[in-house]
């Protein structure tokens, strides 16, 4: 289905309702749509957006109130290594901006890393995405009717990154800032590729996001994106599973949901 198409789907459930902001929730930090009030609930199928496969994505858009601003929380997302094409991957974002959302909120699990240092990131931080690294050989431009050349310097917008800082320093959340890559996935990354992403000045790894922030800058939304750090890749080698990444994001869920309705009212 077309943008425009899962929006009017999505429309005809609002009753009315003008969401303001796009929040999508990655692995295990689904829980702050519990926080909505009065929420509608729109699984995935239901409004036309491609279903997840992934544990801890729900597979559904909430629409409803928090901290006094009508937003759609995107509870899970798919991703490129559940064998879908790039437009499935940004569909959701590019059918809230067809609704006319004015601002995108990607948050997602992702490794750290780390040198083996005094102040590198720890399991539970929270980090500030300050610009990415787009390695997942895709790009949801491609194929447009008419090129799109879109500029992505201040991709991750400044002034809402400044708002995100004030917002954790009123929750007393400490914030870290820095460069995520995206890549496919589904297989972790290798000592040597963890090497040379700290090569080039990576502080966050995952497998999602940037398709989703190149859409929404296309479209014309601002962005202001979040990493929740479940583990760390150390020089040598650091052993991981997906159980846990979703164990970190639920214990250190609800400190980036205390950061968030925070930022809501400074958007």
């Amino acid at each position: 289905m077309t943008p425009d198409a899962i929006a009017e789907r999505i429309a005809a459930r609002l009753d009315g309702r003008e969401p303001r902001a796009l929040l999508t929730l990655g692995s295990g930090l689904g829980g702050l749509a519990a926080d909505l009030v009065d929420p509608v609930a729109m699984p995935f199928a239901e409004v036309g957006l491609p279903d997840t496969t992934v544990p801890g994505h729900e597979g559904r858009l909430l629409a409803g109130t928090l901290e006094g601003v009508e937003v759609l929380c995107q509870q899970g997302r798919v991703h490129l290594y559940e064998g879908r094409d790039v437009g499935e991957v940004v569909a959701a974002v590019r059918a809230a901006a067809a609704l006319g959302v004015e601002t995108f909120v990607p948050t997602n699990a992702a490794g750290g890393i780390g040198a083996g240092q005094p102040g590198d990131p720890e399991p539970g931080d929270l980090m500030l995405i300050a610009d990415h690294v787009n390695l997942t050989g895709e790009n949801p431009l491609i194929g447009l009717p008419t090129p799109h050349f879109v500029d992505l310097t201040d991709a991750y917008d400044p002034a809402l990154r400044a708002a995100a800082r004030a917002a954790a320093e009123e929750a007393g959340e400490a914030l870290r800032e820095g460069v995520y890559a995206g890549l496919t996935g589904p297989s972790f990354e290798t000592p040597a590729e963890i090497a040379w992403l700290r090569g080039i000045g990576v502080e966050a790894v995952g497998m999602s996001t940037v398709a989703e922030v190149i859409a929404a800058r296309d479209a014309g939304l601002r962005v202001v994106g979040f990493s929740l750090l479940t583990n760390v890749h150390l020089p040598g080698g650091s052993h991981t599973d997906h159980e846990e990444v979703m164990d970190v994001g639920a214990q250190a869920g609800p400190r980036l949901a205390a950061v968030l309705r925070r930022l809501l009212p400074r958007l």
